[in-house]
């Protein structure tokens, strides 16, 4: 399965970093958006990410094609490959990929960006499920490397094979998740660290401060170095099994968000969006903090580079 044209349909958040990825790739690449501005505002946006990567030395002289559009048709109709990046709710994703479904062609894969939504429910009312999938790139896309495939249920194997290749290809590291499960993996891995760490802020443990340094100082730290499942080989797996037993009884584990969360969202304590969450954002600036998690993510993806050299 060759993937000559792409289209990414979304220019928000996640749309022009996606296009970006698989300009990169070699594939002519169309945003699709419902206005004109939008069209142009995700090709601008595109492109500036293509030249902090240039900047930071992460990719060579750039000379992408991707273009613009408003034409849903035949921006569609003309991809190998559609990759929807809109927003999490299951109704508008069905309509949309209906909508597709009618006009893409048959051998035509159509992807959907969801964080956690069932690639099998979004493809329900399309006559080729085999050719869908999920690709889930993970925020910032043009500087985290994961992008996890995941197969609904009839989705065909081929299909999320020749994606894979297309996303290594793209400069990615693609997983395959073969069943579809609430979260697919990475989601399910972050919820549930999630999950407890309110707790612990809950039952009066630690802070919110103090969990975050945990993860950025200690565990997180690392992570890059060595995974989960290298970690314990290493470790022992005998030290990991009673670590295991003589924690997990105590961790939170009654099947829904702790009630601590729920209150601060009934309060309009939101995070940085209203102002207050977690912390106090009329203190503590969110773009400072995107800004320190790219400069971290650069230096993270310089150094994979200087080991691979």
């Amino acid at each position: 399965m060759r993937f000559g044209k792409g289209c990414v349909i979304g220019t928000g958040m996640m749309g022009p970093g996606i296009a970006l990825t698989l300009a990169l790739g070699g594939v002519q690449t169309t945003l699709l958006s419902r206005t004109p501005a939008g069209a142009e505002r995700g090709v601008a946006e595109a492109r500036r990410l293509g030249r902090v990567l240039v900047e930071q030395e992460l990719a060579a002289a750039l000379d992408l094609d991707i273009a613009g559009s408003t034409d849903f048709e035949y921006s569609i109709g003309q991809a190998d490959i559609v990759i929807e990046s809109g927003p999490e709710e299951m109704g508008w994703k069905q309509e949309l990929f209906a909508r597709m479904d009618r006009v893409a062609r048959a051998d035509a894969v159509l992807a959907s960006n969801t964080s956690g939504l069932s690639v099998t429910a979004i493809a329900a009312e399309c006559a080729r499920p085999e050719q869908v999938l999920a690709t889930h790139f993970w925020n910032p896309p043009h500087l985290v490397p994961l992008v996890e495939i995941i197969q609904g249920r009839a989705t065909s194997p081929a299909a999320a094979a020749a994606v894979r290749e297309l996303l290594t290809a793209c400069g990615k590291t693609p997983v395959v998740v073969k069943l579809d499960r609430p979260g697919q993996l990475g989601n399910r891995l972050q919820m549930a660290l999630v999950r407890e760490a309110a707790n612990i802020v809950a039952e009066g443990i630690a802070d919110a401060e103090a969990v975050d340094s945990v993860v950025k100082n200690g565990l997180g730290i690392r992570m890059p170095a060595y995974g989960i499942f290298e970690h314990m080989d290493v470790a022992g797996l005998d030290l990991a099994l009673r670590v295991m037993e003589h924690v997990t009884p105590d961790l939170y584990n009654e099947g829904r968000a702790p009630e601590f969360l729920r209150e601060l969202v009934r309060e309009g304590k939101l995070g940085a969006k209203t102002g207050r969450g977690f912390y106090d954002w009329g203190i503590k600036s969110a773009d400072a903090v995107r800004a320190e998690r790219d400069a971290f993510l650069v230096e993270v993806l310089r150094y994979r580079r200087r080991r691979s050299e």
